[in-house]
């Protein structure tokens, strides 16, 4: 059974590919911030970072907010909520995006995903979507609160896995007056169908493999969990996708943070299999801006879920040309061009 789901977790990963031991980044930064240029100190009159913790749920979250230069609580400002990529965490890619929206006047949060990352809950890496979801709303419940907030003005993105999320949370949470999404990865979509849908005909394998682990850790045994095979470099080249070559190299190498990782409890697909971002996607009336890579072999997903958010007719789906789902993530130009965009998006939609 282990190499049966250790096959079918290899073609079904998302945007998080591979556990890596801490970058050099990573042990140089006081915040364990991974990302270019990330903030070192906080210093008087620049984007500064609050390391904090909430409760949601009887949990213990633990999240980043940024607030911007020259940041006066006793004014108000428009908010962003940042949602990481499956397996990933606030000090990655999702925390490169709150910066940089910072850097633009706007307070962001970044929070690590209950039952993973610093977050709280056991057991470790249950990856659930209505986990996901809730943590999306309390994000907003938190930094709605936090001083200088204009909770009128908050907006979301959502990266990645993240982005799915993203979208379901928006459906029914009209706190958010703008959604965004990021190189979009529907999670339920993936993990039932595979990549490219290239898993259809193992559905009920699957699903029979993750009945029986839940049924283990229901008797008292151990936890079974998914997706941490280690690939070696011949293994990983063979890859039939970009998603899966470069998303080792940047969670396993270049952008490795010691609390991100593939690994997720099997029984979590009972939850996943039967979940779509892109169900009841109606239900989103609010201005949505998709920002997906020209290149990306994941583009198909952001492609179905535009082309399903038919209740708001304020909606763009904006390419990044030249870039992979993954380059979208560090590489400085395509960064630049999608923050940009989104400046423009949030700023027009939220206000600065």
């Amino acid at each position: 059974m282990r190499s049966m789901i250790l096959k079918a977790t290899m073609w079904s990963a998302m945007g998080v590919l591979m556990t890596g031991k801490a970058g050099a980044a990573d042990r140089q930064n006081p915040f364990t911030l991974v990302y270019e240029g990330a903030i070192t100190k906080n210093e008087p009159g620049k984007v500064n970072i609050h390391p904090v913790t909430y409760s949601l749920n009887a949990l213990e979250i633990s999240a980043n907010v940024y607030t911007p230069a020259n940041y006066d609580p006793r004014k108000l400002y428009p908010a962003v909520v940042v949602a990481h990529p499956d397996g990933g965490v606030k000090e990655q890619v999702a925390g490169l995006y709150a910066q940089r929206l910072a850097e633009q006047g706007y307070i962001t949060i970044a929070a690590d995903a209950a039952y993973q990352g610093a977050s709280g809950g056991q057991p470790r890496n249950v990856d659930k979507p209505s986990y996901r979801i809730e943590d999306i709303h309390g994000m907003a419940d938190f930094v709605a609160r936090y001083p200088g907030v204009d909770a009128a003005r908050l907006g979301l993105l959502g990266i990645c896995g993240g982005g799915g999320y993203s979208l379901k949370a928006a459906q029914t949470d009209k706190r958010f007056k703008a959604i965004a999404t990021l190189s979009m990865f529907n999670s339920g979509r993936v993990r039932r169908n595979g990549y490219n849908d290239s898993q259809l005909s193992t559905i009920q394998v699957r699903l029979q493999q993750a009945s029986d682990a839940r049924a283990q850790e229901a008797a008292g045994g151990n936890v079974l969990y998914s997706g941490d095979a280690n690939l070696t470099d011949e293994q990983i080249a063979k890859l039939p996708f970009d998603l899966y070559r470069q998303g080792y190299e940047y969670y396993g190498k270049t952008h490795a943070h010691p609390r991100s990782t593939s690994r997720y409890t099997t029984s979590s697909l009972l939850d996943l299999m039967s979940f779509d971002a892109t169900d009841r996607l109606e239900l989103l009336d609010k201005p949505l801006l998709m920002i997906a890579g020209s290149k990306a072999d994941s583009l198909y997903m952001t492609e179905d879920a535009f082309a399903k958010a038919t209740g708001t007719k304020d909606k763009e789906l904006f390419k990044v040309e030249g870039a992979t789902h993954i380059e979208t993530y560090w590489v400085p130009r395509y960064v630049t061009t999608a923050v940009n965009k989104m400046t423009d998006f949030y700023g027009r939609s939220l206000g600065k």
